[in-house]
């Protein structure tokens, strides 16, 4: 097939749509830049001009540091105009990690842009690594973008780069373990877009919003090289703060989320309005219509045409919940090494509890020990400088190992049921799969994110972190007793329902927050198992000594 890249095809809106509005980017307070086509692009070709006088080796790496802007994209796309390779970084790796991310790939300059903490960060930057500071970086000594950018010519004409290129190595987010560097393609990037656009049915007039971190092939596969690829309009985050305010500005038409800020819609949500409430009310046919619409708008979520979930596996109660407000959550599955391009629920045809079937030009099946096989057209090149880890889970023969346990239905629709190494054996010989009892234990209103663990222990155990509306009312002892009472209940609940080895024995409420910056969180919010674990090891022998099912840390 003919693949049109992202160059080709960011050169075309340049060139038939100059004018259309793009980009908009907040700048704090209320005041916002726009961008359209003819503008991003000058800058990008202005920007890829600058590097291309720098005299770098052919077909380098260039490092792109930062939270998500407008910058991002349009350095993202200079570093392609310019002939050499992006390699991201996540805007809150420690200085350790970020010093190996640029040796490994030996990065020959940064793009160094918005982020919080940058003095912890800045010593895992090389000494006399070239730097260039994007508008809203920190204090940096470096050239600034906008200097250059005014005083540097524009490549002209059109840039083309080979589909089957090298455009990018984007290091996993490392949930365990050192990071890998995938490498993807042109091609590898642009051609599951034609999957999704055919799915999604996405152009020019959608908009999105971009806030999930564009170092993750997640938000690259959907947002930046679905803009490359159709044009929609991308508004950008301000702070998590703002977040709510940032929706409501973009009303987004198209919007992708992962399990845990769905559930802190929810929980938003509940805390103006009871679910007991919330839920009698849209049983009335004549107020069903007014609360759903001022529920979406609230949100900032009413213009939404199709709204999607990833990263991490989502409770199918939580779907039904959204499904009862009229939006539809589908569901999707992929990795850093296919490009986030593997499985999607279509609508109409979700199940709760599955992923979807295969999107098109995708084979799935099952190994004999249960762990998922997937032969993608998104498939990575392989890792960068590890060609043995690379043909431990990539085939010659096209099908990636994905280290995840599933099952399938009779439509083809995937379930995924766990990862094939966070299985634990108690010291009853008896393995346990964590997800699906941690979905279990999150569905109860007061708590946010939950850890099923074990190894070696007579019976699984949980700890859980309580949302942010609860925490702070446990300080008063009487709403302690009800959250105490309320979470006995759902525990027992979810025991009932569970193989009696599965069973846990207790469930600890801890007291800190489990974020991105206490590195007990991927960049994407998926556990850290064994930094959660390494952390609370010392009190698990001491906690399985108490005879309360609830135990408050």
């Amino acid at each position: 097939m003919t693949v049109r890249t992202q160059l080709a095809s960011v050169q075309e809106f340049e060139k038939n749509h100059p004018d259309q509005l793009w980009f908009t980017q907040p700048l704090g307070g209320d005041k916002i830049k726009t961008f359209t086509f003819s503008e991003a692009l000058d800058e990008a070709r202005r920007m890829a001009a600058h590097i291309k006088s720098l005299e770098l080796p052919e077909k380098s790496r260039i490092a792109l540091f930062s939270k998500n802007t407008a910058w991002w994209m349009i350095a993202d796309l200079a570093i392609w105009l310019s002939g050499h390779i992006t390699v991201p970084l996540y805007p809150t790796l420690t200085s350790e990690t970020i010093r190996q991310i640029l040796e490994h790939s030996e990065a020959e300059l940064i793009f160094i842009g918005k982020l919080d903490g940058y003095k912890s960060m800045a010593p895992g930057i090389p000494e006399g690594m070239r730097r260039i500071a994007l508008p809203l970086s920190p204090k940096v000594d470096a050239p600034k973008w906008n200097d250059i950018v005014e005083k540097t010519e524009p490549l002209k004409g059109e840039i083309k780069r080979d589909p089957k290129d090298l455009a990018t190595i984007i290091y996993t987010s490392g949930s365990t373990g050192v990071p890998k560097g995938v490498m993807h393609s042109f091609e590898s990037m642009s051609i599951p877009l034609v999957g999704f656009e055919k799915l999604l049915q996405f152009g020019m007039d959608d908009r999105m919003l971009s806030y999930l971190p564009l170092a993750h092939a997640f938000e690259r596969t959907v947002v930046e090289t679905g803009t490359f690829l159709t044009g929609f309009q991308v508004y950008f985050a301000e702070s998590l703060e703002t977040f709510v305010q940032d929706l409501r500005r973009a009303r987004p038409t198209l919007f992708v989320s992962v399990p845990r800020l769905w559930q802190k819609f929810q929980m938003g949500v509940f805390s103006k309005m009871p679910p007991q409430r919330l839920d009698l009310m849209l049983k009335i046919p004549v107020l069903r219509g007014i609360i759903r619409k001022k529920v979406l708008a609230g949100l900032g979520l009413d213009a939404v045409k199709y709204a999607a979930s990833g990263s991490a596996p989502i409770p199918a109660e939580l779907i039904d919940w959204y499904r009862s407000l009229g939006l539809e959550l589908l569901e999707g599955y992929g990795m850093t090494e296919n490009f986030s391009y593997s499985h999607a629920t279509r609508p109409g045809e979700v199940r709760p509890g599955y992923v979807g079937s295969p999107m098109e030009g995708v084979e799935c099946k099952l190994s004999d020990a249960g762990e998922i096989l997937v032969k993608s057209p998104g498939n990575m090149l392989g890792y960068y400088k590890a060609p043995e880890l690379t043909a431990e889970v990539l085939g010659d023969d096209g099908w990636l190992s994905t280290g995840d346990r599933g099952e399938i239905d009779e439509k083809g629709r995937l379930r995924i049921t766990g990862r094939v190494k966070e299985l634990f054996k108690t010291s009853k010989g008896k393995y346990v799969a964590p997800a699906p009892i941690e979905n279990k234990l999150q569905l109860h209103n007061d708590i946010e994110i939950s850890c099923v663990t074990g190894d070696g222990f007579p019976q699984p155990y949980a700890m859980v972190v309580l949302g942010e509306a609860t925490r702070p009312k446990i300080k008063d002892e009487a709403e302690k007793k009800r959250v105490d009472a309320t979470l006995q209940e759902h525990i027992k609940q979810v025991n009932s329902e569970l193989d009696q080895h599965e069973q846990l024995g207790f469930v600890v409420v801890v007291g800190e927050d489990w974020t991105i910056e206490n590195g007990l969180l991927t960049p994407t919010m998926k556990l850290k198992r064994g930094a959660i674990e390494d952390k609370y090891k010392p009190k698990a022998e001491s906690w399985s000594k108490h005879k309360e099912l609830v135990i408050w840390d």
